[in-house]
């Protein structure tokens, strides 16, 4: 799993390279500053990551590990992971690979947890949201409730959670219209099927997942506390990060939103979907400009 990650992070430690002195075991604050912003982390993260570590113009890699790992929120344990069915209602802008992302994320409940799974195809924005959801329950052989374009989508939230409810399904992932911020009446569609998922069934949804697309960089920042803001967030997952020298961006991330990454998201297969661990992310990064350790 550690070569997966530097793998991933591949494009990004090659950016920071460009600016890294030879690798050591220490390096100045100075040389630590370009790095962190050739790897996309905000300025004032930057200058706060400085400002703990410790009084001494060089610093080591355990100092830095130190400070990158307390941005990190560690996945608690969901009380409610027992409930059947265990509701996922998810959300993100067109184009962050959201579709895609829960096909993977049904695929890995049905292959290594041996959980049933049913898709709701709430996304009514679109027909080729729909079509292209509908293609993926095929592929990975889940079942799928879906309807026209147009349709409330809503509605399409309450039939699936009741049949889940009918049928014994262990896990249902709601699909939802890729939406930006500043479209109000799509903001309130979100509020209105998370209204209607508690009606379906009491406590619905019971995990919010957001999708954030990794080579959006800190530009990602604005959309997730929108998001936060209008329905609340509970987890996320970043997709394409090994598409970007901007993997950095996710300790900004984890700073403003303060929930845990659950996943991140690389290619296009169903499997290609790899649980997020903060340690081997923040090893892989240092190994770019620090000794590796022994």
């Amino acid at each position: 799993m550690f070569g997966f990650f530097k793998k991933v992070l591949s494009k990004t430690t090659e950016r920071i390279k460009e600016v890294a002195p030879k690798r050591s075991d220490k390096i100045s604050k100075e040389d630590l500053e370009d790095i962190l912003l050739e790897a996309d982390v905000s300025y004032d993260q930057v200058e706060e990551i400085i400002y703990y570590m410790p009084p001494s113009n060089m610093v080591s890699r355990k100092d830095v590990r130190r400070v990158l790992l307390a941005y990190f929120v560690d996945i608690q344990e969901d009380k409610d992971i027992g409930t059947k069915p265990y509701i996922e209602l998810v959300f993100g802008v067109n184009g962050a690979g959201k579709t895609t992302t829960i096909a993977k994320l049904a695929n890995l409940y049905k292959t290594k947890l041996n959980k049933t799974v049913l898709l709701g195809a709430s996304d009514t924005f679109r027909a080729a949201a729909i079509e292209q959801l509908v293609r993926w329950a095929d592929k990975i052989d889940v079942p799928i409730v879906a309807t026209k374009q147009g349709h409330d989508p809503s509605a399409v939230a309450f039939d699936t959670i009741s049949s889940a409810i009918a049928k014994g399904i262990d896990r249902v992932i709601i699909d939802t219209a890729g939406r930006l911020q500043t479209q109000k009446n799509l903001s309130s569609e979100l509020q209105k099927i998370t209204r209607i998922c508690n009606k379906a069934k009491e406590g619905a949804p019971h995990r919010k997942i957001l999708i954030l697309d990794g080579t959006q960089g800190n530009a990602a920042i604005s959309q997730a506390k929108a998001f936060n803001d209008i329905v609340g967030v509970d987890a996320l997952i970043i997709t394409k990060l090994d598409g970007t020298a901007k993997g950095g961006a996710l300790f900004s991330i984890a700073k403003e939103l303060k929930k845990p990454i659950l996943y991140i998201g690389v290619g296009e297969s169903e499997n290609d979907l790899i649980e997020f661990d903060k340690e081997e992310f923040v090893d892989s990064l240092l190994d770019a400009f620090f000794e590796e350790e022994a």
